[in-house]
């Protein structure tokens, strides 16, 4: 099942974000591995910097996925003001394989 996690940066946190970066990177990587990450990327702000993050992972329930978002490099720095996150039903171009 997909969930979407919908993630808004604490203001005036962009270097947090840029320091946990490498390990948040790491930690989606695993995960891409693990086939538990339909996709992600981050929101960015008027200016083209990064504001938040879109993350959709693919796993069997929501308490997978609550575990999963808690675990995050980015989660634990405390880059977070909030998390939002909803079951997610991908229709419309789809990769195949996806």
């Amino acid at each position: 099942m997909l969930f979407a996690l919908i993630c808004k940066d604490k203001a005036g946190h962009l270097q947090t974000r840029l320091d946990a970066r490498p390990d948040h990177a790491a930690f989606l990587d695993k995960l891409n591995g693990d086939s538990k990450l339909a996709f992600a990327g981050p929101f960015l702000d008027a200016e083209g910097k990064p504001d938040g993050s879109l993350v959709v992972f693919d796993v069997a329930d929501r308490a997978e996925a609550e575990a999963l978002a808690a675990a995050d490099p980015y989660a634990r720095a405390g880059l977070f003001e909030s998390v939002e996150i909803r079951p997610w039903n991908w229709v419309f171009n789809k990769p195949a394989g996806a």
